[in-house]
């Protein structure tokens, strides 16, 4: 297979979609992001990169707190609204229909119709060009006790999660895989 050589680019994909909440419960704001995930296990840190010409930019530098919400095939229309309209005239929560709640660790809403949503700390902001990063520790995940099996493990599929690629909004779908499946080994058969 020959490749064509690109200038550089963001054409890393696909990569998920979330909103993020920002403020506290008397001044809630909403951005769409699709430029986070996680950066360290222990402790257990993430990320979000915002322009620094958003309206929830300076939030999220004056409070040092986010919340980062997953999003679902239900919650796509109104996601795509909250990475359309700016904060500083337009209460998300209230014009897309939802609801802000308060986070257990943080001061900045969380989703209620997200399925997961994480409680985060700002702990740096990284200036990178276009793009800041706000580097943070994760306080608390809220996980929709739906999400739960009867083992007590974590089902992720039930959520019909979305992701971004290239403009394009995406359900995640048939499980390929699982970690260690290359390498495990095949169960003998009895003869």
């Amino acid at each position: 297979m020959s490749k064509l050589v690109w200038e550089p680019a963001t054409l890393l994909a696909p990569v998920p979609v979330v909103l993020v909440g920002c403020g506290n419960m008397k001044h809630t704001n909403l951005i769409t992001v699709a430029w986070t995930g996680i950066i360290n296990s222990n402790p257990a840190m993430t990320y979000i990169s915002l322009r620094r010409e958003r309206y929830s930019y300076d939030i999220i530098k004056e409070t040092g707190e986010f919340t980062i919400n997953t999003v679902t095939r239900d919650l796509v229309r109104k996601a795509d609204s909250c990475g359309v309209y700016t904060g500083e005239k337009v209460n998300k929560f209230k014009s897309f229909g939802l609801t802000a709640e308060k986070g257990s660790k943080v001061d900045a809403p969380i989703v209620k119709q997200s399925p997961l949503s994480l409680e985060c700390k700002v702990t740096e902001i990284k200036p990178l060009g276009t793009h800041d990063m706000f580097l943070a520790t994760i306080e608390a995940v809220d996980v929709d006790e739906e999400l739960i099996d009867e083992t007590g493990k974590l089902n992720l599929k039930k959520a019909k999660l979305v992701a971004y690629s290239h403009g394009d909004y995406l359900e995640l779908g048939r499980k390929v895989g699982s970690f260690g499946f290359s390498v495990r080994k095949k169960p003998k058969k009895h003869q």
